[in-house]
């Protein structure tokens, strides 16, 4: 239908003009050329125009469809739809990366051009999530019609199309795990739906504009501007795999696990299970049973230290440490070694940020009972040598855990290759759900370990008198588990694997060096860990400005950084600091967000 059609024979009664405006705003879109979805009913998939265009109670901001987004341009801001050409010089980088948005296959889901997802959210909120709606129901409930064959015919049973970039609408079950052995499952059972799962084709080429419509909140707008996400090394934001995995959880999973004799406890144990290997396989571990489930990586090292810690570590005996830990890779051991009479030794750091390893050796001895050390700086972005380091414990007669925290999403992490004793990280650093994480520990080192905790679901039997436990990791997971986001974790880790870490640590590389190279051109701005070997983080200080200045200055225009200590206070001491301003880069990230950044603190270092 076109727009003057609508018109035709003038406004529905008792239809409000805002309704209807939203209505052909929807249609126009859909039917624009080149775009290569028809209209869909609301029924079919997508976001429906809003009936309420204007609830009640709130006013409308004047030339808008609804209050969400105010339809005036803010003062000094860049129009709506402005940004098709870069407003910036493009790097290599972001050139090659942007390059595949060009071709057929990295068009919208919905079909949508490119250049109306960006404008259209900027006029009216309510409009653009129509334009840019994600379904309302997972991919797999949506009904599709299946892709025509070449030549035309039947098409192929059960080839559907799917409106997520990366995820396949056939009806397989997650992961590829054996029949369960649990005692009330017989043999392995598909659920009621579909599982939204990744696409089956490994590594396609990588887009990252592609990436970004996966990830639905990088199209929200802060103070009027397109969000750019650089705190990245706080947390990440999660794909629409993710958000969708976890809804079917709850819509069609949800139960406890392990101990019912019911349907839904089977899928649901199914689903933490395979979870479980789908973390076993992204870090190249042996077992399942090295992998147990935490809160993230605070609580995994405090398990570490309360249960292996109290257990080996006595009087007068040594915990090494580096100068560059997070407060959770410090303070466990603090704990540890004042209850036990034990002592800290620090490894040091260079002016670059980089540990220096001729002194570590200088520290171990026979009385080192265990290295902690983090792979990637949280403060510095440095990326240690955590494989020597591991070693040298390891022909001292110590142990070592290294925290992987800020390094799973950016590098790939092979346990038979590191030889760690334990690795830790967190689900919410590695584009999963917040208060899940993983502690890896070597079988033979966790079996023993006592529990740390005690309750349900970690016992073989419990009397009056006495209590046997399961093995690892069962025993270490009492009580009822994050059962539904370690669920999003793996579906977390199965993203990553279909783009390919290797991608995106070329990608991000190459966004770092953009960002280095534009930031060290800044007068008074001083970078914070400058170590050769580094991931996708920038600390600096720019002088005659405080990091908060730095920090709301960038918020207003849409660019979100961390300022602060970072939980690494003693490494910003090392080089006599309080706090920097952090930004942290991930893959869906490009260097036109950079040169935004790059253009707010050049006019705070000129003011």
């Amino acid at each position: 239908m076109s727009v003057p059609d609508a018109f035709a024979g003038g406004l529905p009664p008792g239809l409000p003009e805002p309704a209807l405006l939203a209505r052909l705003a929807g249609e126009f879109f859909a039917a624009l050329p080149g775009s290569s979805a028809a209209p869909r009913a609301p029924a079919t998939g997508g976001v429906p125009v809003p009936v309420n265009a204007h609830p009640a109670g709130l006013s409308i901001p004047p030339g808008a469809l609804g209050p969400s987004t105010p339809a005036a341009v803010p003062f000094g801001a860049v129009p709506p739809g402005a940004n098709l050409a870069p407003m910036s010089p493009q790097s290599p980088a972001n050139v090659v990366a942007s390059a595949p948005a060009l071709v057929p296959h990295a068009q919208a889901p919905n079909g949508v051009p490119d250049h109306v997802l960006s404008a259209a959210p900027g006029y009216d909120g309510r409009l653009g999530t129509q334009v840019l709606g994600v379904p309302e129901a997972h991919a797999a409930s949506v009904p599709a019609a299946a892709p025509q064959p070449p030549g035309g015919g039947t098409p192929a049973p059960g080839a559907a199309a799917s409106p997520y970039y990366f995820i396949g609408g056939d009806a397989g079950t997650p992961g590829a795990l054996a029949p369960a052995s649990y005692y009330f499952v017989d043999t392995a059972r598909p659920g009621p739906a579909a599982v939204p799962q990744a696409s089956a084709s490994a590594h396609p080429p990588f887009d990252v504009n592609a990436v970004r419509r996966d990830f639905p909140i990088l199209q929200e707008r802060v103070n009027g501007r397109p969000l750019v996400w650089f705190d990245n090394a706080a947390t990440t934001q999660k794909p629409q795999a993710v958000i969708a995995r976890l809804s079917h959880f709850y819509e069609h999973e949800n139960s406890n696990i392990h101990r019912a004799a019911h349907e839904l406890a089977a899928r649901a144990t199914d689903a933490y299970e395979c979870a479980r290997e789908t973390v076993r396989r992204f870090i190249g571990a042996s077992s399942t049973e090295e992998i147990v489930f935490v809160r993230g990586t605070t609580e995994a090292i405090n398990l570490v230290a309360k249960s292996w810690g109290a257990k080996h570590v006595g009087p007068g005996d040594e915990i090494i440490v580096s100068h560059l830990e997070h407060h959770a890779n410090i303070v466990p051991w603090q704990q540890l070694a004042a209850e036990k009479g034990a002592k800290i030794r620090v490894i040091p750091v260079d002016d670059s940020g980089q540990v220096l390893l001729e002194d570590y050796q200088r520290l171990l001895s026979d009385k080192t009972k265990i290295v902690a050390v983090t792979q990637v700086s949280n403060a510095l972005g440095t990326v240690v040598p955590v494989k020597e380091i591991v070693d040298l414990a390891h022909r001292a007669g110590a142990r070592a855990l290294v925290d992987g925290a800020q390094s799973v999403s950016h590098m790939r992490v092979d346990m038979r290759a590191l030889d760690a004793d334990f690795f830790v990280f967190s689900g919410h650093k590695v584009f999963g759900p917040t208060g899940i994480g993983v502690l890896y520990g070597k079988r033979e080192v966790l079996e023993d370990m006592p529990p740390w905790q005690g309750g349900g679901n970690m016992i073989a039997d419990v009397t009056f008198e006495r209590t046997l436990y399961h093995a690892p990791p069962t025993r270490f997971e009492a009580g009822t588990g994050n059962i539904a986001d370690a669920v999003g974790l793996g579906a977390a880790l199965e993203y990553i694997e279909r783009i390919g870490i290797e991608n995106i640590g070329r990608y991000e590389h190459a966004l770092l060096d953009h960002a280095t190279h534009r930031m060290k051109a800044i007068p008074g701005l001083r970078l914070i860990g400058t170590a050769r070997d580094k991931a996708s983080v920038l600390s600096f200080v720019l002088d005659g400005h405080s990091t908060d200045e730095v920090g709301k200055a960038l918020n207003r225009e849409g660019i979100a950084v961390r300022t602060g200590h970072h939980c690494a206070q003693p490494i910003l001491r090392r080089f006599g600091l309080e706090t920097t301003v952090r930004p942290s880069l991930a893959f869906y990230n490009t260097c036109d967000e950079v040169d935004r950044m790059v253009a707010v603190v050049r006019r705070l270092a000129r003011a």
